[in-house]
């Protein structure tokens, strides 16, 4: 169906949806299936071919987050990354673009607007946004999307100045929020944005010849306190090639690139024909022609999160996600500033986010999620990373299928924040200082299993913790774990979570020091793939009264939800053989 529009003389494909989320970032990915997974009609409009915006093959960003020490972001995050590892074992980028795709295309559900850039928008008053208009570059049609909820996890907060949503940009003054990450006076200021840098050892030497434009950077004055040797290759992504923070990354992206590119070009000349650098053997492999971005706009919300409170825990009644990355505070010059690429701060690992951050203050349909939420540019500096920005992003698209669910707006959500909580829990997602609900059916049931501390697998808690430990059990391969229930009961599903070995210590080879992202950047000659985490359970059965209602021998998935839709009075999980580990280590078999 196409829609005239009289004003400019186009014409329009139209849409209509409960949600929209504008950006296809993990943020915009998780927002997405989220819903969808949980019933809403959703389109997701995003202006580049690939998806996974700073972490995509455009850009090549490393996705980290709070990470290690069982911190690491699960939910869908972590089941993108699971499928990765299987998938991926050399951790290369198109494989990763192409898992990244098929978790959005084939959602049911869910329907994707590549290479579409959203450009206007029309408002059913002042508060309230009726719908968005995109331009498609490669079918050059125009798309108008209407939907009762907007999702903006663009970045770059794409629908504020659309739809007049209240926004800041740049640094605020230390006295507001009593910040001493803050400068004395605000400005517009902010991080830059990086074109990065990828390399390969070769078996010979490889000569480089720079373009004219390239950079001149004939002493280590600006690249003494930025690792640049060989030696440091198989760690580094050379994410210290930023600019722009001291212009606008928005409307000076175009000049701040050219510049990230003068320079980047300019890094790799010094490195291979400036000084001693021993990068004979060494290769350029890729260039970034597109600048990832670390901060623009930043909506508010009704609430703003501050560093005071970042570096308190974030101690809120209505988290719904958390972070755990330092405050990491790069300097506006960026690679022009002559100390050290970034600033840390002490944060605490993990720190929670409320879901006041999450949608607007004045525009009464729009949330956001990434590195675009109602935060002070301190904080951000510790919540813009990717792994949090997923989180950030599944706790959105959740809460937005609640409020369609429930017939509100997303400020109406404060009166479900205990459902939208167990929600995100049911869907694996870790809310620090929370428990999942786990069925009175399961808790009252009589439950027998080979292995310690039985009741670690309904106890509602499905990783280690500081507080409550191990939470598992290890289970023998081929022996069970049986509920029986005093009478038969109807059971909808089943949850089970496996051991991912979040702290990633059972992979092997690649290279030890990035083994727990999904992809890496510089590759040296001696490089093999890496290993799949050995704890995880790949095969398995469930029994219902003693029939098999569900079996596989390939999954390699942390968190496996099995509807069965029936009446049982007995259940039994039967782990038969992980990817390496003697037992089975499993945090969760309840119902």
């Amino acid at each position: 169906m196409e829609r005239g529009n009289n004003r400019a003389g186009k014409r329009y494909k139209e849409h209509k949806a409960d949600i929209c989320v504008i950006g296809g970032g993990l943020a915009g990915m998780c927002a997405s299936i989220a819903a969808a997974r949980r019933g809403s009609r959703v389109i997701l409009v995003h202006d580049r071919p690939v998806l996974g915006g700073n972490c995509s093959s455009e850009i090549r960003m490393w996705p980290l987050g709070a990470g290690g020490s069982n911190r690491r972001e699960t939910g869908i995050f972590e089941e993108l990354v699971l499928n990765n590892l299987y998938r991926n074992p050399t951790r290369n980028y198109p494989i990763w673009d192409s898992v990244l795709f098929e978790a959005v295309r084939f959602q049911p559900g869910l329907e994707s607007l590549l290479n579409c850039t959203v450009n206007d928008i029309e408002m059913s008053d002042e508060t309230h946004i009726k719908a968005v208009c995109g331009w498609q570059m490669t079918t050059y049609q125009n798309h108008y999307i209407e939907a009762d909820i907007f999702i903006d996890c663009s970045g770059d907060g794409i629908l504020a100045e659309l739809s007049g949503a209240e926004y800041r940009h740049g640094r605020e003054a230390r006295e507001e929020y009593g910040e001493d990450a803050a400068p004395e006076t605000a400005d517009r200021q902010t991080m830059g944005n990086s074109c990065l840098l990828q390399v390969r050892e070769t078996a010979e030497p490889i000569k480089f010849i720079p373009p004219k434009w390239a950079r001149k950077l004939p002493d280590e004055e600006n690249l003494k306190t930025r690792r640049h040797q060989p030696d440091n290759f198989r760690g580094n992504n050379f994410w210290w090639l930023e600019l722009g923070g001291n212009r606008d990354t928005i409307e000076d992206a175009e000049e701040i690139r050219d510049d990230l590119l003068a320079l980047s070009f300019g890094v790799w000349d010094h490195i291979k024909n400036q000084g001693d650098h021993n990068a004979e053997n060494w290769e350029l492999d890729w260039a970034g022609f597109l600048p990832g971005k670390r901060e623009s706009r930043r909506y508010v919300g009704d609430h703003i999160l501050t560093q005071p409170e970042v570096q308190a825990g974030g101690k809120f009644d209505d988290i719904v996600a958390y972070g755990g990355w330092q405050i990491d505070n790069h300097p506006p010059m960026g690679f022009d500033h002559k100390g050290a690429p970034t600033t840390y701060y002490p944060c605490p690992s993990p720190f929670g986010i409320p879901y006041r951050c999450l949608y607007s203050v004045n525009i009464d349909n729009l949330m956001f999620a990434g590195r675009n939420i109602s935060a002070t540019h301190a904080s951000t500096a510790a919540s813009r990373v990717m792994g949090t920005c997923a989180l950030l992003g599944q706790a959105a698209g959740t809460a937005a299928h609640i409020a369609i669910e429930h017939k509100t707006d997303p400020r109406g959500v404060n009166r479900y924040i205990a459902e939208l909580q167990q929600s995100l829990m049911e869907d694996d997602c870790w809310l620090p200082g929370l428990r999942r609900r786990v069925s009175e059916n399961c808790l009252s049931a009589e439950l027998t299993a080979d292995c310690e501390n039985p009741e670690n697998l309904r106890n509602g808690i499905d990783r280690p913790t500081d507080e409550d430990g191990d939470n598992g059990c290890y289970v023998p391969l081929g022996s069970e774990i049986t509920y029986t229930l005093a009478s038969p009961a109807y059971i909808e599903s089943v949850h089970i979570v496996f051991d991912s070995d979040l702290d990633r210590k059972t992979v092997a080879g690649g290279i030890p020091s990035v083994k727990d992202c999904p992809t890496i950047c510089n590759r040296p000659l001696d490089f093999k793939g890496f290993s799949f985490p050995s704890t995880v359970t790949k095969e398995f059965e469930l029994l219902a009264d003693g029939k098999v209602v569900y079996s596989t021998d390939c999954n390699h998935q942390r968190f496996v939800k099995i509807n069965i839709a029936r009446t049982v009075k007995k259940l039994t999980l039967r782990p038969i053989a992980t990817f390496g580990a003697e037992k089975a280590h499993i945090f969760s078999f309840d119902f």
